[in-house]
């Protein structure tokens, strides 16, 4: 009999446990070893034919390759999914957000009257105050005026102007222009128009301010209008294009396509100049060549090439003589010395007369740059290991090694190895064996593996050679009890010598230890 010995690997957990870990987003807490094993055990197989099975496997939509396939999920909480409100919860929730509505405004309307009622008593006030002002002597006013708070006439004018604008406001009352500017003008400038000798110091300097800023105002107001003349003009000038271009559309295409030949003539002229120089009507080279327009680099390569060239003519070549010499070669082999230009300006001109929505490519560029990509939500397919090819490429380790990089035999050449060990004479003895070969070991479990390994004998034996492949009756404890039964036999002592021998004696007295068997 010869036992072939098929114990558990720990690197066929080993792979099947990464092939797992690449499927799923988190295998902390639920891919354990134990969990890996007892996949391995239960789903795993020995292909009887591993090139075809996996030929199987590459045809997509295969059905015979979905039936082999095994899809073990893991526990996985959907998100909480909002459910739709019904027709009368949408009504209930409209008709509080009507009444929430109502209720503000309410508030804001009487917000507003009671801000309108302010307004009008301190205008009440005000033109009262000015109307005993007038009555008052102009030597008294500074003393009336001492109780009031104000300082001057004007000061109350302002201020009484300021309310009504205010108030004209708070009634939604639309203000004329005119009123607009010399309300404005009365409020901000009141020391623009008074003589700077009925003026102090003081008021000096703010005149000279007021002024600044009527002058900054003004100007700002001009320029506004101008952009709105601009705008009309512009908006005005669009809508003559279009009826051109609906009254006559060739007329209109034939004129911008005039527009885009005189454009192209500009471009081609611009880089005529930056080739050969100023061109003349015949586009012919001008008094300026191309030397006077090469970029720094370019003349740096000029001057070291001139200047080497002159040194060399000096008479006797001592080029390479000293080490920075040789830099000179450095110097000379850079490439993509010549700067990017940006897109050209006439050129994204004529593409925006065709298309007004081109963007040159470095605008898009950036723009598609600074997006970021959103996470996706997770699903349970993210939380799913799907065993396919893995079912059976993880036991064939068993008989291809190579496959996780290890340089050994697989079992079929193994039992083969064995076999070539007997003498020529004993073909016989090799025949006995192949006919009752015995498989043990947890790995011997996996389905097709007696199929698999007589193939494989098969192969390496002679045609006719009887193969007879038997399993053990309790494959994984049978190599246990079968050493417990041995070492607890009469003959275990005198068929085995201690560490302490060893250490002793040395591999010397091994070589010549005689082992005697009894069956």
């Amino acid at each position: 009999m010869l036992p072939v010995m098929c114990s558990s690997l720990l690197k066929e957990s080993l792979f099947l446990k990464h092939a797992a870990e690449l499927m799923l987003v988190d295998t902390t807490s639920w891919l354990t070893w134990e969990k890996v094993e007892d996949l391995k055990m239960e789903h795993c197989y020995i292909a009887e034919d591993y090139a075809a099975e996996i030929s199987l496997f590459k045809v997509n939509g295969a059905k015979e390759a979905e039936e082999k396939t095994r899809c073990w999920q893991l526990p996985f909480t959907p998100p909480p999914v909002e459910e739709q409100p019904s027709e009368e919860e949408v009504a209930r929730k409209a008709a509080i957000k009507e009444r929430q509505g109502q209720r503000l405004r309410e508030m804001a309307e009487a917000k507003r009257a009671s801000r309108i009622n302010e307004l009008e008593n301190e205008q009440r006030g005000l033109e009262f105050l000015l109307r005993q002002l007038e009555k008052v002597d102009e030597n008294d006013i500074p003393a009336f005026l001492s109780d009031t708070g104000y300082v001057s006439k004007q000061e109350i004018e302002a201020t009484l102007a300021k309310v009504a604008q205010s108030l004209r406001k708070a009634k939604r009352e639309q203000v004329e222009m005119e009123e607009k500017e010399d309300a404005t003008k009365a409020e901000n400038f009141p020391l623009v128009d008074i003589p700077d000798n009925m003026l102090t110091p003081e008021q000096l300097k703010e005149k000279k301010k007021q002024v600044f800023l009527k002058a900054t105002t003004e100007g700002r107001q001009r320029a506004r209008q101008k952009r709105m003349e601009e705008e009309l003009q512009r908006e005005k000038q669009n809508q003559l294009e279009e009826e051109k271009r609906l009254e006559n559309p060739e007329l209109y295409l034939e004129q911008l396509r005039a527009k885009y030949e005189e454009l192209s003539e500009k471009i081609n002229q611009k880089k005529r100049l930056k080739t050969n120089g100023n061109t003349n009507g015949n586009h012919m080279s001008g008094g300026v060549g191309r030397g006077e327009r090469l970029n720094a680099a370019q003349k740096e390569r000029m001057r070291l090439l001139t200047t080497a060239a002159f040194d060399r003519g000096k008479g006797e070549d001592t080029f390479g003589a000293r080490d920075e010499d040789w830099q000179l070669y450095k110097l000379m082999s850079r490439e993509n010395d010549d700067e990017d230009e940006g897109p050209d300006e006439d050129e994204t001109e004529i593409a925006r007369e065709i298309d007004p929505t081109f963007t040159p490519k470095s605008e898009s560029g950036a723009c598609q740059s600074s997006d970021v990509p959103r996470a996706r939500p997770l699903t349970k397919e993210d939380f799913q290991i799907k065993l396919g090819v893995e079912r059976f490429r993880c036991p064939e380790i068993l008989f291809n090694p190579n496959i996780i990089g290890i340089d050994q035999a697989g079992l079929d050449e193994m039992v083969g190895v064995s076999l070539r060990r007997f003498s020529p004479k004993g073909r016989g003895l090799e025949e006995k064996l192949t006919n009752s070969i015995l498989l043990t070991g947890g790995s011997c479990l996996f389905p097709g593996m007696n199929k698999r390994l007589e193939a494989g004998v098969r192969m390496i034996r002679p045609c006719g050679t009887p193969i007879r492949i038997i399993r053990a009756k309790h494959p994984i404890l049978d190599a246990w009890r079968g050493a417990s039964s041995y070492a607890a036999s009469l003959q275990f002592s005198e068929q085995t010598f201690s560490k302490m021998d060893y250490y002793e004696k040395g591999e010397d007295w091994l070589r010549g230890y005689k082992f005697r068997y009894t069956l």
